[in-house]
């Protein structure tokens, strides 16, 4: 899981209480879809339609966003159900794992754990505590003293994690294997992009 790993967004809401994933999205989902499934209405046909019901409107941004909104839904609703079956919630895995990537002895100060996962320090607090409780973790002083507060997984953590990336990961290796490397590579690069740029235009 990537140290910057966070919450997706809350969906715009298109209008009438429903919410879709992209503020674009107007269709209903069809019968026998999963629970929550974006429609499979194309993003060609939505930008289409904005463009006849209403000339001028502003559709460049529609078969990029409307198609990602969608993925990351589906990503997420995926691995929600492979958290429930391993039995650790986002906010543990997101916890354990980042201690796990530190290597041994799996420890790291609760100020790093923030900067790695870019939570707040409280959220950190809350989890290092919620995982502390279930015997995931533990905590104490720095050797060197002052302030700082070292978090290590336990046996029991560490177990835990181990199960949790070999089943996270396994099931998202196969969701993508339908891509060829070099597409996976082309679309990772992309998306590098289209991050860096969004995050300087919202600056």
């Amino acid at each position: 899981m990537a140290d910057d790993e966070a919450d997706a967004p809350a969906a715009a809401d298109t209008g009438g209480g429903r919410s879709s994933g992209s503020a674009y999205v107007s269709a209903d989902t069809p019968p026998g879809a999963p629970p929550g499934a974006p429609p499979p209405y194309p993003a060609a046909d939505i930008a289409a339609a904005w463009q006849r019901e209403r000339p001028g409107t502003p559709t460049t941004s529609i078969e990029v966003v409307t198609p990602i909104w969608r993925l990351a839904k589906l990503f997420a609703d995926d691995r929600a159900r492979v958290l429930r079956a391993t039995g650790i919630d986002a906010a543990t895995l997101d916890l354990l794992s980042v201690l796990r990537r530190a290597g041994p002895p799996y420890t790291l100060s609760t100020r790093e754990i923030a900067r790695r996962t870019l939570v707040t320090a409280g959220a950190v607090s809350q989890r290092v505590a919620r995982a502390e409780d279930g015997g995931l973790v533990s905590r104490g002083p720095a050797p060197t003293g002052g302030r700082t507060v070292l978090v290590a997984l336990t046996a029991e953590g560490h177990a835990l994690i181990e199960r949790s990336v070999d089943a996270v990961l396994g099931r998202e290796a196969a969701l993508v294997a339908g891509l060829s490397p070099q597409e996976r590579a082309l679309l990772v690069g992309l998306l590098d992009k289209l991050s860096t740029d969004v995050r300087a235009r919202m600056s």
